[in-house]
């Protein structure tokens, strides 16, 4: 090697190290704010607590659209709501549920959302099962029995305890016939359901035809005081549910002929038709601003709680992590978005709204990075079966501090995600977009659209690692001086039909939701 050559290596070396003295300065700022500057607990209250749970067409996810375009731009950063549709606009109200007879007890629960309103004075009634029968023509001849009556859809629980109640204190034999016994019941409901002709989904319609004044229902998720709250599907008459202990309770006095009567206020306003939105930050590019590295939450909850793990905490991770690069990163090469989505929870329509309007930024994703299943530090990333993920989220997970990566189990090239969150919207349209799944921490018995998705059950220390991870994948992915391959794995075949499984196909957004 002549002097020339060996003076341009040497050269090439120093400029390499140089490269790394910034990425690892822009690193090290970006753990230090994170750390010692922290927004999450502030911009946790003033969600969770100030605006609370974000039904899609309910005023309050109209008032944290507004928030966050007001925070972002307290930050320097531009924002806007997006409108990509209409959903049918309805406000939850005071909700009372008390036993009168045969005595006296206020129960916990709640109407589902889109419940019909009662009046102020509420409904007053004596509560009725289902009947057990033989076919759809016994329950057609029963069905009048309903008239007037509180009806109760859901199962008795055999058991109040969770499982792991049972494992912990019951002798084996116990924990095994309790389970055997569940098992026979929840079979024969079941059937029965099946004997009337309907569906747990279905039998609300013919009930309230029939002249029911109201339904009770239990969804009970497997925890301590926990019940899932999803819709309701009456058009006039109330739907409330109960905790399954005072469904129980209930249940039981109208088993034995006890003839229990409630007072159900639940009111709730029809608010017509209104606007949908997705809630749109960027960073520019200073050198490929038409190239885009993208955070991804969706924004909308259920609101039996106050959506605080679903999806708080992913809409905190990502504002948080705009927020720090903004301070310490402020010419990003390629442009950095945050996509706040809206409806997800109804089928992600609001990251599907946005790969449909603008094909231009999804042919130009250098990555997508989501967060959307509970509070706890990221544990598994999928390549999502993108043949050469490897090569790229590789080298962006190296410069991520090892007591965080240390929890990460990645998966390559894995497979493509086909629902369950946004990032299945953009890898449909062949964008790499990727799955930041994290810790359990009991999140789909205790806060998984539950009446217990709280303030309180959010970890920040986890939390605040998620925000730094994905503020520094996303600062890794800006400044990669290379495109991320987008060239797709073979899909293996189908075990269960034998066949060639396809690429997920690209779905439209519901645009016109909830009439």
């Amino acid at each position: 090697m002549n002097k020339t050559a060996r003076y341009l290596s040497a050269l090439v070396f120093l400029l390499s190290l140089s490269l790394t003295a910034q990425d690892q300065a822009v690193i090290d700022q970006i753990v230090k704010e994170a750390n010692e500057n922290s927004q999450l607990e502030r911009l946790g209250q003033e969600l969770m607590d100030g605006i609370g749970p974000r039904l899609v067409g309910s005023p309050q996810m109209k008032q944290a659209h507004d928030w966050a375009v007001d925070t972002y731009a307290s930050w320097g950063i531009p924002a806007r709501n997006e409108a990509y549709g209409t959903w049918r606009g309805w406000e939850r109200g005071i909700t009372h549920i008390d036993m009168i007879h045969p005595r006296v007890q206020s129960l916990k629960g709640t109407q589902l959302a889109w419940s019909p309103s009662t009046s102020k004075k509420g409904v007053t009634a004596e509560v009725i099962l289902l009947p057990m029968v033989k076919d759809s023509a016994e329950f057609a001849q029963w069905l009048p029995n309903v008239k007037g009556k509180l009806v109760m859809v859901s199962k008795l629980e055999t058991t109040g305890r969770p499982d792991y109640n049972w494992e912990e204190f019951a002798t084996e034999e116990s924990f095994e016939k309790m389970k055997a016994e569940r098992e026979k019941a929840d079979e024969a409901w079941g059937q029965n359901m099946r004997n009337t002709g309907y569906t747990s989904r279905s039998i609300h319609e013919p009930l309230e035809k029939a002249g029911a004044v109201g339904i009770v229902s239990s969804y009970w998720s497997k925890g301590f005081g926990v019940s899932k709250i999803f819709s309701a599907r009456t058009k006039e008459i109330p739907v409330v549910d109960l905790e399954m202990e005072d469904y129980s309770l209930v249940y039981r006095l109208a088993a034995r002929g006890e003839t229990p009567k409630l007072t159900i206020v639940a009111q709730s306003e029809e608010l017509g038709e209104v606007p949908t939105f997705n809630t749109i930050a960027e960073i520019k590019g200073s050198e490929k601003p038409d190239e885009y590295v993208i955070l991804s939450a969706h924004f909308d909850s259920w609101d039996g709680g106050t959506g605080a793990t679903d999806n708080g905490t992913g809409t905190l991770v990502m504002m948080e992590a705009m927020r720090i690069l903004k301070k310490v990163y402020p010419n990003p090469k390629r442009t950095i978005l945050v996509g706040h989505w809206g409806s997800e929870e109804q089928g992600l329509n609001g990251s599907r709204a946005f790969v449909e309007d603008h094909p231009e930024i999804v042919e130009n994703v250098q990555a997508l990075f989501n967060q959307d299943n509970g509070t706890g530090r990221v544990v598994r990333i999928s390549g999502q079966g993108f043949l050469h993920a490897y090569d790229y989220l590789g080298r962006w997970l190296h410069a991520v501090p090892e007591d965080i990566t240390r929890h990460i189990e990645t998966t390559f090239p894995g497979t493509p995600g086909r629902g369950g969150s946004d990032y299945a919207s953009f890898v449909a349209a062949g964008a790499p977009a990727f799955g930041l799944s994290s810790l359990s921490w009991s999140y789909w018995n205790y806060t998984w659209h539950t009446n217990r998705d709280t303030y309180d059950k959010i970890i920040f220390d986890d939390v605040r690692n998620n925000a730094i991870l994905t503020a520094i994948l996303t600062y890794m992915a800006s400044e990669d001086p290379e495109r991320t391959s987008r060239e797709r794995i073979v899909l293996p075949v189908s075990k269960r039909t034998g066949e060639q499984l396809e690429w997920p196909e690209m779905k439209g957004p519901t645009r016109k939701g909830g009439f």
